[in-house]
């Protein structure tokens, strides 16, 4: 049996990296799935590959008249918004005594104001139906860096809203799960990216696979895993948790 069968989803920055990988599982486990992200193109060409069980949607995260329309499309097409995954995010390095002003407001703008909206958005719309919030946090939510100031804040600001919005929605008697997981390093094209600053690919996954006490980066399917169990009936009983898939980055004592 399908275990998404029949569920309108919505994932935000589906469109490559972690989030293809969710709307590729869930699309794979029954849900109908909304590739919600401002990159049109990508999201375009990732609809075709998965036929009918998938539609492209542009949605800025930023911008809350973005989420009105792109969940009440989703809801024309399929019905009820059942699930939300948060996973739109960017990073923009920088410590405390370089981080420029406009990259920690653009910064949390998509990573923190992204997800309130969503979440917020989510909320209305589940109240009566019921419906899973899964935000993709970071395990530099949990443990940062002193070289990714904005980035590991606004990851902490995810990790204390899911919290939040778990006590309201349990404290309301809402039918509403929100919970979080956090990825350690996962390959993704943003990810690589920036292997050629850190000495080329294989100096880079040499160093950033010893970040884990697994000895490797993970995969981006290995969280989309996670995102189905959290989305499913069978977290019925998980709210407000985050569910760290890093391989046990977060432990390690380096």
């Amino acid at each position: 049996m399908k275990r998404l069968a029949g569920k309108a989803a919505l994932v935000t920055g589906g469109a490559c990296g972690i989030g293809r990988a969710i709307v590729e599982r869930f699309a794979a486990e029954g849900a109908h799935v909304a590739i919600a992200d401002i990159d049109t193109a990508a999201a375009s060409n990732l609809e075709a590959e998965l036929g009918g069980a998938a539609f492209h949607v542009r949605l800025d995260v930023t911008r809350d008249a973005d989420w009105g329309g792109a969940i009440d499309e989703l809801e024309r097409r399929h019905g009820p918004l059942a699930v939300l995954v948060n996973n739109a995010g960017i990073n923009v390095p920088g410590s405390i005594a370089d981080a420029r002003e406009e990259d920690w407001r653009r910064v949390h703008e998509v990573n923190g104001l992204g997800p309130f909206l969503g979440c917020q958005h989510a909320v209305r719309r589940m109240r009566a139906s019921g419906g899973a919030i899964v935000n993709v946090a970071s395990v530099r939510g949990q443990r940062p860096s002193s070289g990714q100031v904005a980035y590991c804040s606004s990851k902490a600001l995810v990790l204390n809203l899911t919290e939040s919005v778990a006590l309201y929605c349990g404290e309301q008697n809402l039918p509403i799960r929100c919970n979080a997981i956090c990825p350690g390093v996962v390959d993704t094209p943003l990810l690589r990216s920036g292997f050629a600053a850190l000495g080329g690919e294989d100096e880079a996954l040499l160093r950033l696979s010893g970040l884990q006490v697994m000895n490797r980066i993970g995969t981006p399917e290995e969280i989309a895993a996670a995102a189905v169990f959290l989305a499913s009936d069978e977290a019925s009983f998980v709210t407000g948790a985050a569910f760290n898939i890093d391989g046990g980055f977060r432990i390690r004592d380096q």
